[in-house]
């Protein structure tokens, strides 16, 4: 066959056996396709392995060489790869097709994989047969992950499965966080808090409760209840020494009978009460507040996917869960029971005792633990509430035993000292008041309203004492009033003065008794007047001027007659040696001997000033006089006013002096 092929292909190359052209020399050839073609043939080296399958493949077929083989054999060759390829791609698209069917298994199995919960998952979620462990949260977490997820299904044409996965999902997680509330409240049980080292399971377990608001409210109160009878259970025991169910504790000496007075009684039952706070409140700070906002951050998660459970709609961001003011309420419901029992035994306290100091110390000290609790709960308080109306009862006590005292000391008929001094029952009530102001003084009341709280004290306990020392004073004549008023008003301002939130009180007494001072040296100031016989002059020469008219006018005067002045002046010589000593007697009762000097001072001071009035007055009467008689007969002129009426001035200060 392929000898054949040769010769026959080597016949057709050439043209009846003649010699194939040759191109003169120095010419190029002419271009010969068949030229061309046999040349490329014979160059080809038939040893070549493609060629060699080739001609096998064509010895396989069986094709003779003949003239329509030659023609026939490209379009089958051509045909035939043309249906290789198809078979090619036909096989190919069945390929592809496999590929497809396993993208969307390995699609559908990670879909499983991220959106499905298995048996045991939903198990461990719902079961009260597992336990609430890490494997209980972490499944939790995935369930709230796919729950999240779910959201992206239904924003895609899958919006049914999103919602189917969605149904039972929430439907797991409902019973999840069912089994968790369940599990918080056996725990709560044998919780111990006086242990420093509180499960970190509650903690946590609490933290993820809080993201079902309802529910973590529903825990809040179950163990608000339980803490309250615990409490209440030990705080009886504390004031009996046996428990409520009779069996006594020897370790603990019952306030009842180691109190031995109504104000140790009750302090004894506030200091218990605020141990007992302080130490439940830092139980619960580990318990709720030690993980930061976290219980905060779940409680808004929980209003967010339930706006159903908010208490109005148009709530805002100033409704967002306050951890410090949530246990606040906590630890006061937790005391509420405790807080009860100390109302109802204090207040038997305050009425069964009718001592007013008693009384007002009690006062006081319901004021100071109030203080101390408005800082440890704050301001909204059932047991803050309970504190103000018994520390309101304790006062208003107070103020009832001080009426009726005060009531008693009316009644009884009350004699003016001899002395002028304060009165017994003024002195019993300073007494009493500096026993108030001492205990008024250990409070807490803020220094900005330190005064102003005492105001109400004063105005029970002191005012009706001096407003009775001043009814009875009217009943004195003369400056003896003022001196016993003055007397009364120095021992009540020198018992204010020791306290500083007295300041105002003792300003306005101080200035009382320099309005009764004055009044003492007026009297003073008359009796200089009057008994030195100066009175009568000063009065006549009062409305005169310094004119020659008015001075020349003197001596017609009446009592500047020779015999009514040489009187005058034998008056004031007689008055001036015991002068002093006699004005220093008035105000013998007078208890402040530096305020009677004052007085007596003051007044003869102005004595003093009004003599030199007339001096001056007498002295230029007879100069001009004198200057007038100057022309006159001798022996003619009257005798000068100074010769009648010789004393100075300088000699009257100092014989007052």
């Amino acid at each position: 066959m392929s000898t054949d092929y040769l010769l026959t292909s080597k016949q057709s190359g050439l043209s009846d056996g003649g010699d194939s052209p040759i191109s003169p020399a120095g010419t190029q050839p002419r271009s010969n396709p068949l030229a061309t073609k046999v040349t490329s043939v014979l160059s080809a080296s038939y040893a070549d392995s493609d060629i060699r399958d080739a001609l096998n493949l064509l010895d396989i077929r069986g094709i003779q060489n003949s003239s329509e083989t030659r023609r026939q054999i490209r379009l089958d060759v051509q045909k035939e790869v043309i249906e290789s390829n198809g078979d090619i791609i036909r096989e190919f698209g069945h390929v592809a097709e496999k590929d497809q069917i396993e993208s969307k298994q390995q699609l559908l199995k990670a879909f499983d994989t991220h959106f499905i919960m298995s048996e045991d998952d939903i198990a461990i979620l719902t079961s009260t047969a597992e336990p609430v462990n890490d494997k209980f949260f972490s499944v939790l977490a995935r369930a709230k992950k796919i729950q999240n997820d779910c959201e992206i299904l239904l924003g895609t044409e899958n919006q049914r499965l999103g919602l189917e996965i969605m149904e039972q999902t929430s439907k797991s997680l409902n019973g999840a966080f069912q089994k968790l509330y369940r599990w918080i409240q056996r725990e709560f049980k044998s919780l111990n808090l006086e242990n420093p080292q509180i499960s970190s399971s509650i903690r946590r377990a609490l933290r993820v409760l809080a993201e079902r608001p309802s529910l973590f409210q529903n825990c809040l109160d179950f163990f608000a209840e339980a803490r309250e009878h615990i409490l209440s259970d030990a705080f009886y025991t504390a004031l009996t020494g046996t428990s409520v169910t009779g069996e006594e504790d020897t370790s603990i000496k019952p306030i009842e009978l180691v109190a031995h007075d109504p104000l140790r009684y009750v302090g004894d039952m506030l200091a218990w009460t605020h141990s007992a706070t302080v130490s439940e409140r830092e139980a619960l700070e580990v318990l709720f507040i030690s993980d930061g906002d976290e219980i905060a951050k779940g409680i808004q998660a929980g209003r967010d996917s339930e706006p159903w459970n908010r208490i109005s709609e148009d709530e805002d961001d100033s409704s967002s869960f306050d951890g410090l003011k949530a246990l606040n309420e906590l630890v006061d419901r937790d005391v509420a029971g405790v807080a009860r029992v100390l109302r109802q035994r204090i207040g038997q306290v305050v009425q069964s005792h009718e001592e007013t100091i008693m009384a007002y110390k009690i006062a006081n000290l319901l004021n100071f633990y109030r203080v101390t609790f408005s800082k440890l709960l704050g301001d909204d308080s059932a047991l803050l509430e309970s504190l103000s109306t018994l520390e309101e009862s304790a006062l208003r006590q107070f103020r009832v035993l001080m009426r009726d005292h005060i009531a008693g000391l009316q009644a009884d008929a009350q004699a003016i000292p001899p002395d002028l001094g304060p009165p017994d029952f003024l002195q019993d009530g300073l007494k009493q008041l500096t026993a108030i102001m001492r205990t008024y003084d250990t409070s807490l009341t803020s220094l900005d309203t330190r005064e102003a709280d005492f105001q109400p004290i004063l105005a029970e306990a002191f005012d009706p004492f001096m407003k009775a020392c001043d009814n009875i004073g009217k009943s004195l004549a003369g400056s003896r009033t003022a001196i016993f008023a003055i007397n009364c008003l120095m021992a009540a301002r020198n018992t204010l003065a020791s306290f500083d939130f007295t300041s105002g009180r003792t300003s306005d007494m101080q200035d009382s008794i320099e309005e009764y001072a004055a009044s003492v040296t007026n009297d003073q100031y008359t009796f200089f007047q009057t008994n030195s016989a100066l009175q009568p002059l000063t009065q006549a020469l009062a409305p005169l001027s310094d004119s020659e008219k008015d001075l020349l006018s003197i001596r017609s005067l009446p009592i500047f007659q020779p015999t009514a002045l040489t009187q005058a002046s034998q008056t004031l010589d007689d008055f001036l040696p015991s002068a002093l000593m006699d004005a220093m007697e008035n105000l013998k009762h007078l208890q402040s001997s530096k305020l009677a000097r004052e007085i007596t001072e003051e007044a003869a001071e102005r004595f003093c000033e009004d003599f030199e009035k007339v001096e001056e007055k007498l002295i230029a009467a007879d100069e001009l006089m004198e200057e007038e008689g100057q022309g006159s007969k001798e022996g003619e002129s009257p005798e000068p006013l100074r010769a009648l009426f010789p004393r100075t001035g300088g000699e009257i200060r100092v014989l007052l002096s």
